[in-house]
């Protein structure tokens, strides 16, 4: 029996309707994203991660939002372009969603549920907010938007085993 997590339909930038089934079995870095903020240098931290260690079962998801301080205002193709030619983006990127709100993706419902923020707050509180998912698909932490990718390698690669 697969984890609900597996379960969620999202759709990628190139607009294809997919489950999250084909990352079943990897450490999951979700991410909330965006072109415009001052953490979107973060991208090239991902990426790095995504480079160094897609190999040994780390998948990093990408979800563009707009809803803080409308910092991604792009169409999917000016977000895959700007995150290919500006960071090198190979991981998989997925269309625009909500993370807050009545019209927040069912997938970030989910896991502000299972990973409630401090003071057990849900609302996402910004851009490059990181959720860690087991290799079983239990949401395992909520790392905060300002923690760079570099600082949690250590516990990804002790998850990755």
């Amino acid at each position: 029996m697969s984890a609900p997590i597996y379960d969620f339909t999202v759709e990628t930038l190139k607009g294809q309707t997919t489950t999250l089934a084909p990352w079943a079995g990897k450490v999951l870095l979700i991410v909330n994203t965006a072109s415009k903020c001052g953490l979107t240098p973060q991208y090239e931290g991902l990426e790095a991660l995504h480079r160094k260690y897609a190999d040994k079962g780390l998948a990093i998801l990408g979800f563009p939002c707009n809803q803080f301080g409308a910092q991604e205002p792009g169409s999917a193709d000016e977000i895959e372009s700007f995150c290919s030619v500006n960071y090198g983006v190979s991981f998989p990127m997925f269309a625009k969603i909500d993370v807050n709100g009545d019209t927040a993706h069912p997938l970030y419902k989910f896991l502000k549920d299972a990973a409630p923020g401090i003071l057990d707050t849900k609302a996402i509180k910004w851009n490059f907010t990181k959720f860690i998912v087991g290799r079983d698909g239990t949401v395992i932490d909520r790392v905060a938007p300002t923690t760079a990718p570099a600082e949690i390698e250590a516990r990804l690669v002790e998850l990755l085993g």
